[in-house]
């Protein structure tokens, strides 16, 4: 499996590290490094995420992550 980042992802991700830094810079650099870390993760056991709640598609997988939800 590989990891490809939507332009809606990179998009979406940037305003709300945008957001975290206007009170924490050093959070949202930190809120960054454990997302994508996480997202690396991924392919080496991308079934222990659970089901999509969003489509009815067996094969997509939701990463929650903070309270965030990343499709995949």
């Amino acid at each position: 499996m590989e990891i490809i980042y939507k332009e809606s992802f990179v998009n979406r991700l940037e305003n709300q590290l945008d957001y975290i830094a206007q009170d924490s810079p050093s959070a949202s650099k930190k809120f960054r490094k454990e997302l994508i870390n996480r997202i690396k993760k991924i392919p080496k056991n991308p079934y222990s995420y659970r089901k999509s709640i969003y489509f009815d598609d067996t094969l997509l997988h939701d990463l929650i992550f903070k309270g965030y939800t990343v499709g995949f």
